[in-house]
């Protein structure tokens, strides 16, 4: 059944937004997201002080897309607001390890009393930092900032030991302030 479905955001103050042939711009205070959508016969537009995302004839999927933008949308407003932040906790039994920042890498040093460190990717625009056990990934996109804590808890994942019994890694442990 096809019907008239339109989804607005409100856009706060200090947050700026520009949209252009499916792609948005979003500009707060602590920075600014650029992203493509593909939007599909979706209606995309601002007017006065929202985002209007619709369809005159939507159908299920047409309901689907919408919802999906929208909540993107969101998250990029809600991150140049106040970058999304990631907690990671680095637990060993035996071995002490140290991870340490380098460029766009994470080097993660005596992992299982391993000679060889092990690398973790840092996706560009994402900030990490290191207090002792604890490692903090910022950033006002939230995929990206997501992308990097998982590489940092990949990068220490086992396979061929039981879990139960080596528990040694860096896991997350806090997402966007929601404790794990």
């Amino acid at each position: 059944m096809k019907k008239e479905l339109f989804k607005e955001i409100e856009i706060p103050e200090g947050v700026e937004v520009e949209i252009a042939d499916g792609s948005i711009v979003v500009k707060g205070p602590e920075g600014e997201v650029k992203r493509n959508f593909n939007i599909g016969n979706l209606v995309f537009e601002k007017k006065d002080n929202k985002i209007v995302i619709g369809h005159k004839k939507a159908t299920k999927k047409e309901k689907r897309l919408m919802n999906t933008i929208a909540a993107h949308v969101r998250n990029m407003i809600k991150g140049v607001q106040e970058k999304f932040e990631y907690k990671l906790k680095i637990c060993f039994s035996h071995f002490p390890m140290s991870v340490s920042i380098e460029g766009n890498k994470a080097v993660i040093k005596n992992f299982l009393g391993e000679k060889i460190p092990r690398t973790a990717q840092i996706i560009e625009g994402v900030e990490v930092s290191v207090d002792n056990d604890i490692i903090t990934v910022k950033s006002v996109d939230k995929e990206k900032a997501g992308q990097t804590a998982a590489n940092l808890e990949k990068a220490t994942a086992l396979k061929t030991r039981d879990r139960r019994i080596f528990q040694d890694g860096i896991f997350i442990i806090n997402k966007g302030g929601k404790e794990i």
